[in-house]
């Protein structure tokens, strides 16, 4: 059964909720995912008193860490399908044709 937020400690709720505010940063050209824009945490800090900012912050760092390997493994994983597919010339039909 997948967790709720509401599973885990106060400090990982708020790191969750201040991640979620702030913008996401995707690479141009190729559309590979960056992590976050972090310019703007100190106003969301102040915006939403957050005292234990430290901690928050270190939260914050390991799951865009782990979003970030995760977003990377599954962009690996749909270049290599497709890879696969154009490796294998083409469209195979699967039906019998009897004339």
């Amino acid at each position: 059964m997948p967790l709720n937020p509401s599973d885990f400690p106060e400090e990982v709720q708020v790191a969750f909720f201040m991640f979620s505010l702030l913008p996401e940063h995707w690479e141009g050209m190729s559309g590979t995912y960056m992590g976050k824009y972090w310019d703007g945490i100190e106003y969301f800090f102040k915006l939403y008193e957050v005292d234990d900012r430290k901690t928050i912050l270190y939260i914050m760092k390991i799951y865009e860490s782990k979003l970030v390997n995760y977003r990377a493994e599954q962009a690996e994983i749909k270049r290599k399908n497709e890879a696969r597919k154009a490796k294998s010339g083409g469209k195979h039909y699967t039906h019998n044709v009897k004339g």
